[in-house]
């Protein structure tokens, strides 16, 4: 009966580990899968994030924003007499 339960033990070990093995593949399917879909919104943020950035600034031309300009309006006015300087 020894060799037989040993046989058994076997079989069951095998078992388990084919179990255990299919089961981590599930898991690495379903994490690939839930990964895919958060780098998928990821993007879709960015680019409404970017389309609102795009109104925004549409909004602000329409407006005409010149009592209160842009942070980046001042930089601008400032690189401008830089580069005469330099030529």
């Amino acid at each position: 009966m020894d060799g037989h339960d040993a046989e058994n033990s076997k079989q069951s070990t095998s078992d388990m580990t084919a179990f255990v093995q299919n089961l981590l593949q599930q898991m690495q399917t379903r994490f690939q899968t839930m990964s895919e879909s958060i780098i998928s919104k990821i993007d879709e943020m960015g680019n409404r994030i970017d389309e609102l950035e795009q109104s925004i600034n549409d909004l602000r031309n329409e407006m005409g924003q010149e009592g209160s300009p842009s942070p980046s309006a001042p930089l601008k006015a400032r690189d401008d007499p830089k580069s005469a300087d330099d030529s």
